[in-house]
């Protein structure tokens, strides 16, 4: 007899829900169909030159190649809170308040199992980007959704969340510029959680991954600069937007101490950290020229407006987003009855064209699809030409060829 399959943490998961777009998606290539993929949010632009050559000059030296601290290097840590000084004016102590994580994911992912017990409840909101909830969920926790189709509906109902929630709420969960809305919050927002918080002993734990893809005069905020976040407050931050590194998986963790310190007690039983020169390489992002932040968000400013331009002369009308590399776009009033999922798949098949069911970041997200800014211009203006065709005739468009091909 073979031993049981059904292991509990996986059992807790849902079925994935992008999946069955993601297998539409595969086929449609293996058929040779040229998608164009506004999907999964995978920047497209080449990593800077700079941070690329100390990469390389890093990796020629033997002694760069034995395992690594799973904290981050010194230098890297200092290059974290010089960039939190910069940015923000917080100041950071590099060894109890900062620590290096294998992206922002696998960090918030980590804490999640460091500080919940089975049980435990966290309130996070609802659409949300899926590990703020499933980090939790496969730690054991108990997810308590809160609404968030705005910051103000968020805000305002995390008090009915907590008072109807048995134990008492462990955590909270905010993520501004959001994943997936593309939604902003101004300083009095964090300000507002941190009270909120502490009155009811809640940790806060931040994401911040899009802090440098903004689009207007003013940068996102960061929870820490509140009077008094670092006494409740954890920020995850990424490398993988701001300077286009996705593939290298750098990210960092900041704030409070105990915080920082459970995270790095259970990474130290995980994991070397990243390696070496791939850290060395992040210093030298956030210690080099910014110019090239500059450059990386003008491109994705430029391809917003034309998304937004584009598909509203396609007859889609898409919000333009203040910040992130998303789009989070209401379904065509003539497929809400569809849901999300199958105007999703109609897009797909008919259109050619890949995004993300906004029912995939929760129940709230219905009715929404997520639009990544990860192709160029030229083929942005190709997917609002296929999505007008589709608008005007439906799945009345000729159908694919489904065999696969040859």
């Amino acid at each position: 007899m073979a031993p049981t399959t059904d292991f509990y943490r996986i059992k807790r998961l849902p079925p994935y829900i992008f999946e069955e777009v993601n297998r539409l998606k595969a086929a449609a290539r293996a058929r040779g169909e040229d998608i164009i993929d506004f999907g999964m949010g995978n920047p497209d632009m080449a990593t800077p030159d700079y941070i690329v050559d100390k990469l390389c000059e890093t990796a020629r030296d033997p002694r760069a190649h034995r395992y690594s601290a799973s904290r981050g290097i010194k230098g890297l840590r200092k290059a974290h809170c010089a960039y939190y000084e910069r940015r923000f004016g917080v100041k950071l102590d590099p060894d109890k308040e900062v620590i290096a994580a294998l992206g922002s994911k696998e960090g918030f992912a980590n804490l999640a199992m460091a500080i919940t017990a089975p049980g435990d409840v966290v309130l996070v909101p609802n659409p949300a980007y899926p590990i703020h909830a499933f980090g939790f969920m496969i730690a054991g926790a108990a997810i308590r959704h809160v609404p968030a189709t705005s910051p103000e509906e968020y805000l305002s109902r995390l008090g009915a969340a907590t008072r109807h929630s048995v134990p008492s709420p462990l955590a909270l969960v905010v993520n501004y510029p959001s994943n997936p809305t593309a939604q902003v919050v101004d300083l009095d927002f964090y300000k507002e959680i941190i009270k909120f918080a502490k009155k009811h002993d809640i940790w806060v734990l931040s994401d911040l991954a899009y802090a440098d893809i903004y689009f207007g005069d003013t940068p996102p905020p960061s929870i820490l600069q509140v009077d008094g976040a670092k006494d409740i407050a954890i920020e995850f931050q990424s490398l993988s937007k701001t300077y286009s590194m996705p593939g290298w998986r750098m990210g960092f963790a900041a704030g409070n101490e105990k915080l920082i310190g459970a995270l790095a007690r259970i990474k130290s039983y995980l994991d070397y950290g990243a390696f070496t020169p791939i850290q060395v390489a992040a210093a030298a992002a956030l210690n080099g020229p910014q110019d090239m932040v500059d450059e990386i968000r003008a491109v994705y400013k430029s391809r917003r407006d034309v998304l937004v331009k584009s598909m509203a002369a396609a007859g889609w009308d898409i919000p333009a987003p203040e910040a992130s590399m998303f789009a989070w776009a209401p379904v065509p009033e003539k497929y809400k009855a569809l849901g999300s999922m199958e105007f999703a798949k109609d897009l797909l098949i008919h259109a050619k064209v890949a995004v993300s069911p906004g029912i995939g970041f929760g129940e709230y997200g219905e009715g929404y699809v997520r639009v990544a800014l990860v192709e160029n211009e030229h083929r942005i203006r190709q997917a609002a030409r296929n999505v007008k065709k589709f608008l005007t005739l439906g799945t009345n468009m000729a159908p694919p060829d489904l065999a696969p091909a040859k």
